[in-house]
């Protein structure tokens, strides 16, 4: 038999600092627990053991302790983010069938040294998977050490620790008597190090005939002197760093086979942390789960309990009765249609039913509904009457999950996954789950979010992905044949800095050249390398010319790679770009989109701007962009009530000129192009929760100029820190903060102990009722273009998502209706206290109707 012994509060350790905080909505962090299962997960995968024993130390003092009271004592205590997932993980073992061994008076090492040399006494193997080299001396012929690092498991066998290190695997006990251990606080001989120390046990074998032969042994006097101060330490020390290998726990191997998996406790617990992925990688999705939760327990619900759903064929007799007084509960995937109506599931793959059943007057409700709306207008017709999402209410009850299956929602708001109905179990679970989520977004008040703005967005962005965008190939060709030229060039004009050729886009060859050929200062120089990210260029700009050329590199090469080759491909028979445009992507609310992202398009710079120019209208029409003039800053006005800058906007005065006279105190007629640009960044920062280190990067002025222009602005400004103190506190105190229209955004890091991650979750705070509402705002005025357009049945359609602009194709004939419908269904989206403003330009291209 094979058993896999693991240190769990070692891995557990290594898994925390080796991934980024994470956390569920609640607070709860994750980042250990998703470590450690990630690692665990690929060693049982490796390792295949029958047997698997996890050792966690006690927090009660052991036999070390108690013989020196110096052990261990310079340990700092266990970070409380970590010291919060270390149950939840003992849990999560238990949950699979995996067997946790503690033992009083004992540390995890002394479990681990004892079932490995049970196991090899017994004929078995054992492999101790571990994050430190205190277990190497347990290495045998049938005990293997997998070390595990932040790249790599390394494995550690008897020969691989005398290639290493020239000793046997116990001798490691003597190495390190002589040489101590710091994170232990095991002393050692003082001055000794690890190389001496190795020589030394090679040499004599041992720390007693090391001692026995030391007056025949040839040493240096500073040696010879240090072991003999030191004899007693080295005693100490030896007997601290020996592993016990008769800890008074279960040795039977056997005991530890794996166990059964407890289905319903693991899937309630890692739905309840948000681990969803986790979930699918045990292999239990779809796995029936008889109760997922207390709630559910009470109420004495069982998937035996329930009626199975009978499955028949979708006709014309069941459309035809489709009436409002029916509800149908459905899903379109792969185009094969499934409704539950009455008890009955009918099923479909004849599009001309399919559609049939789009326009019926019955309420529809469903899990993911853009497709289905993709289908209607493919064929001529529209979705009618769709009232509930799924995947939309999921994401507003909890922006930060990472997917909204049905399982997963299932599990979260406590309803049972009809696991035992196979292929329809999404579909069979759909009344149940709809429900929990309608009483959801009651509780959370985000109903009229949901009714008002989510669901209609949801067919907008569905027709935007329909019609898509057309686009110009043969000029983006042309356009990338100009890049190539412009990246041979620069490559040339490299070479010739460099004093030779080299791959540039290689990190590691980059700076060699930078930091090493040429001796430009690099900051610190880790394993892999010297840094060359944009920050550390940007760093050096003014130190050698071949910088400005790197930059002026890269930027050319990942516009070619992107947008160039990469739109090429993405060019449809129809000659259009068709972006699936995302709604329930972000944490703050915004659209996101992919194939391509179309927010991504480095427009900062003209060559980046010249990408517009390959987005074009089809003959006979015409694109209009209409773009929401400062609208975030619009919002906090608003939000904060703060009368200087409300009136500024009011009376139509440049923003960032009246911030620039207040801030420096002056008329308005006196800001100089400097002076309001400084603003502009302090305006747009503000938002952001900007430091003065961070401000003095972007305007260039000392830290101490930074500081007092954000003093200034915050002192001419009042309300505008009043409102962002409000909303940290607020957010401290709920867990969340909200936008103008009820939406939330759960930010667990206000809560860590941790102050970079605080300092993040109040950065977070300020910004998300902001930037949230400026995303609600576009929303309801895509919702609004998009109505308007429909029913005054123009030739005209809604394309184009871009942060806080949306452009229009409409044909020629329709061109002034559709833009003063735009214009006006923009700036009367929301009335706030300071108006809203909009800027429509037209052309034959994005790059004219922008530009």
């Amino acid at each position: 038999m094979k058993l896999l012994a693991i240190d769990g509060n070692s891995i557990m350790n290594r898994a925390f600092y080796g991934i980024k905080l994470l956390s569920n909505s609640k607070g709860q962090f994750t980042n250990a627990l998703t470590g450690f299962m990630n690692i665990y997960l690929k060693e049982i995968g490796e390792v295949k053991p029958d047997c698997v024993a996890v050792a966690f130390d006690l927090k009660a003092p052991t036999f070390r302790h108690k013989a020196n009271a110096a052990y261990k004592a310079n340990r700092k205590g266990m970070p409380e983010e970590l010291a919060q997932q270390m149950p939840v993980i003992k849990e999560l073992l238990g949950d699979l069938g995996i067997k946790i061994v503690q033992c009083e008076g004992y540390e995890a090492d002394d479990i681990l040294g004892t079932l490995s040399k049970a196991a090899a006494d017994s004929g078995n193997e054992c492999y101790i998977l571990t994050g430190d080299r205190d277990s190497f001396q347990l290495v045998s012929d049938r005990v293997t050490v997998r070390l595990a690092t932040t790249k790599e498991t390394k494995i550690y066998t008897p020969d691989r620790i005398m290639e290493e290190y020239g000793v046997t695997p116990r001798q490691m006990i003597e190495v390190k008597a002589l040489m101590g251990d710091t994170s232990d606080n095991i002393s050692g001989v003082k001055g000794i190090g690890e190389k001496t120390a190795l020589s030394l046990i090679k040499q004599e074998g041992d720390v007693k005939t090391l001692y026995e032969h030391l007056a025949d042994i040839k040493l240096t006097p500073s040696v010879r002197t240090k072991l003999e101060n030191g004899h007693q330490d080295a005693i100490d020390s030896r007997f601290l760093a020996e592993i016990c290998l008769e800890a008074p726990v279960d040795k039977a191997t056997e005991f530890y086979k794996l166990g059964e998996v407890d289905t319903e406790k693991t899937k309630a617990l890692l739905a309840d942390l948000e681990m969803m992925r986790l979930i699918d990688r045990l292999g239990l999705s779809g796995k029936a789960v008889e109760s997922a939760d207390s709630a559910v327990q009470e109420s004495k619900l069982k998937l035996s309990d329930l009626p199975k759903f009978e499955v028949k064929p979708l006709d014309e007799s069941v459309i035809s009765v489709l009436g409002k007084d029916k509800t149908a509960y459905f899903i379109f995937a792969d185009n094969k249609l499934s409704i539950l109506c009455n008890d009955v599931i009918y099923t479909t793959e004849d599009n001309a039913i399919i559609t049939a059943f789009m326009g019926t007057a019955c309420e529809k409700i469903t899990f993911e509904g853009k497709t289905a709306h993709k289908f209607a207008f493919s064929n001529g017709t529209h979705l009618e009457n769709l009232t509930f999402c799924c995947d939309l209410a999921g994401y507003l009850l909890n922006s930060q999950s990472s997917e909204y299956t049905a399982e997963n929602l299932c599990l979260s708001y406590k309803c049972l996954y009809r696991s035992d109905m196979g292929e329809y179990a999404d579909l069979s679970s759909l009344p149940a789950l709809s429900e929990n989520l309608k009483k959801q977004l009651e509780m959370t008040e985000m109903t009229k979010l949901f009714d008002d703005i989510e669901m209609p967005l949801c067919e907008v962005l569905a027709s935007m992905e329909f019609y898509g965008v057309k686009a110009d190939a043969e000029g983006i060709k042309a356009f990338g044949e100009d890049l190539k030229i412009k990246i041979d060039e620069l490559t040339s004009q490299i070479y010739m800095y460099a004093g030779k050729e080299f791959n540039i886009a290689s990190t590691k060859q980059l700076g060699e050249v930078l930091f090493e050929d040429l001796g430009l200062p690099a900051k610190k120089k880790t394993k892999s390398g010297y840094s060359t990210n944009a920050d550390v260029l940007e760093s050096l700009m003014d130190k050698h010319p071949i910088v400005p050329l790197i930059v002026e590199y890269r930027t050319l090469t990942k516009l070619n790679s992107t947008y160039v080759d990469g739109l090429l491909k993405l060019i449809h028979p129809d000659g259009r770009v068709h972006s699936v445009f995302k709604q329930t992507e972000t944490r703050t609310g915004r659209i996101s989109s992919t194939e391509p992202n179309m927010q991504n398009i480095p427009v900062r710079k003209e060559i980046g701007r010249n990408m517009r120019k390959f987005f074009v209208a089809e003959d006979g029409y015409t694109l209009l962009d209409a773009d929401y003039s400062q609208i975030e800053l619009r919002v906090l006005a608003s939000v904060c009530g703060d009368k200087n800058m409300q009136e500024a906007f009011s009376e139509g005065r440049d923003i960032h000129t009246s911030t620039a006279a207040q801030v420096f105190d002056i008329p308005e007629d006196f800001v100089t192009p400097e002076m309001r640009s400084a603003a502009k960044a302090v305006n747009f920062g503000i938002i952001y929760g900007i430091g003065a280190f961070s401000l003095s990067k972007d305007i260039g002025v000392t830290v101490a100029e930074a500081k007092r222009y954000i003093k200034n602005y915050l002192d001419n400004f009042p309300k505008v820190s009043e409102f962002m103190d409000k909303t940290v506190d607020d957010g401290i105190k709920n867990g969340y903060v909200t936008t103008l229209f009820g939406r939330r955004r759960y930010i667990p890091e206000l809560s860590a102990s941790n102050k970079v991650l605080q300092a993040f979750g109040k950065r977070a705070a300020m910004n998300a009722p902001i930037q949230g509402a400026a995303a609600d705002i576009i929303k309801i005025a895509m919702v609004r273009v998009y109505k308007k357009l429909r029913e005054e049945d123009l030739d005209a359609r809604l394309i184009l998502q871009v942060h806080d602009e949306l452009i229009i194709e409409a044909a020629e004939k329709d061109k002034d209706r559709a833009e003063k419908i735009l214009k006006d269904e923009m700036e009367n989206a929301v009335k706030l206290a300071v108006p809203m403003t909009v800027d429509v330009n037209s052309g034959r291209s994005w790059y004219e109707a922008k530009d």
